[in-house]
């Protein structure tokens, strides 16, 4: 299983989280069966408020799962749509919250627990 984990700075199983899927500069897809790291530049990190296209953000790789800090709900929607569960991170690094997504660990997203927008006091679940 392939797994996107957005990230301010790729350092591979030790990268740090980010908080917010359609913000992260880049992503660390994770093949957890063989262990190896593949980064992502974010294709899509500028974009109006609902308008994001997170697939495209993720620059034609194919990812089963996503485990983000936070997500906005058009965001979620459209992964969702292109057949890619979406997870609430329960650690602070890559390797952490895979081992949580192995252990079935790690909390589905649901439309009710997205992002309900950007900045402080936005209502975020996160």
């Amino acid at each position: 299983m392939k797994v996107c984990f957005p990230v301010e700075q790729n350092s591979g199983l030790s990268s740090a989280v980010y908080g917010h899927f359609g913000s992260a500069p880049g992503f660390v897809v994770v093949d957890s069966a063989t262990g190896e790291c593949t980064a992502i530049n974010n294709g899509d990190r500028v974009h109006q408020h609902g308008a994001c296209n997170p697939v495209a953000g993720l620059g034609g790789h194919h990812v089963d799962a996503v485990v983000v800090g936070g997500i906005g709900g058009g965001a979620l929607h459209k992964l969702n749509a292109a057949g890619m569960r979406v997870f609430r991170a329960g650690g602070a690094t890559v390797a952490d919250n895979l081992a949580l997504l192995e252990a079935n660990q790690l909390e589905e997203y649901l439309p009710g627990h997205t992002c309900g927008g950007h900045g402080h006091g936005h209502g975020c679940s996160h």
